[in-house]
């Protein structure tokens, strides 16, 4: 199946949409003293989560989060260490893994287990 200039445009064109929606990140860390990710989104509000609790990330050593990096979008993040993402909207929506593994993490319901779900820190910048 070709992609043609039109499919380009739309895929543009919803991009936008949901970039002006959204807040969006714009700085961020991983803070050891806390051992927890930090992004800052273009809102004003942190967003501060452990590692543990997201898909790819679990098993991830304080060295394999010392590089991060802001998509161009601004809409995900990326680990080149561990060669893992993470997708905003669906950080902010509470999903931190695919449906499987947010089932096999949480007793199958696909419910995160008490503890698990990331934890939104909001914080006026």
């Amino acid at each position: 199946m070709a992609i043609t200039e039109d499919d380009v445009r739309e895929a543009e064109a919803r991009l936008q949409q949901l970039r002006t929606t959204s807040a969006t990140a714009v700085a961020v860390r991983y803070d050891r003293r806390i051992g927890r990710v930090m992004i800052r989104l273009s809102s004003g509000l942190d967003v501060a989560f452990s590692p543990h609790d997201v898909q790819g990330l679990e098993q991830a050593r304080p060295a394999d989060l010392d590089v991060i990096e802001i998509s161009p979008s601004g809409l995900g993040v990326h680990f080149p260490k561990l060669d893992a993402d993470i997708y905003l909207p669906a950080l902010l929506q509470g999903f931190t893994g695919s449906r499987g593994w947010m089932a096999a993490h949480a007793g199958g319901s696909g419910e995160p287990k008490q503890g698990t779900r990331a934890r939104k820190t909001a914080v006026r910048a």
